[in-house]
């Protein structure tokens, strides 16, 4: 991943309620949510909503597709597994256990949904 990807991509999750939009769409999986149930769940107006979901849309961490009248909204895995990859290239600086804790909670992950 570039630079220039990787800081979009932080930058973008470096808000309170993108982030929570995020992992929200995380925990969704590959199905995702549509924007309403999305401000219903988050507890905020739609159309600060719509501007957080821009923003990350724009960091290309999530996207969008039409289902009817609805906007349903869904991680990039592949982006955001790029992101993670990113923070992580030198972890380990040749210390196996400073990543160990990392690679627990990647294993533990309930993915199959996803």
């Amino acid at each position: 991943m570039e630079m220039k990807l990787a800081v979009a991509g932080l930058s973008s999750l470096a808000h309170e309620g993108r982030l929570k939009a995020f992992r929200l769409l995380v925990r969704a999986g590959s199905h995702g949510m549509a924007a309403g149930e999305l401000a219903r769940q988050l507890d905020v107006p739609p159309n600060t909503l719509s501007t957080n979901l821009a923003i990350l849309s724009h960091a290309g961490l999530i996207e969008s597709r039409r289902a009817g009248k609805s906007v349903i909204y869904s991680v990039r895995y592949g982006q955001m597994t790029a992101l993670l990859q990113f923070l992580m290239e030198d972890c380990c600086a040749g210390s196996s256990e400073i990543c160990a804790p990392l690679k627990a909670i990647a294993l533990a992950c309930d993915c199959a949904d996803n």
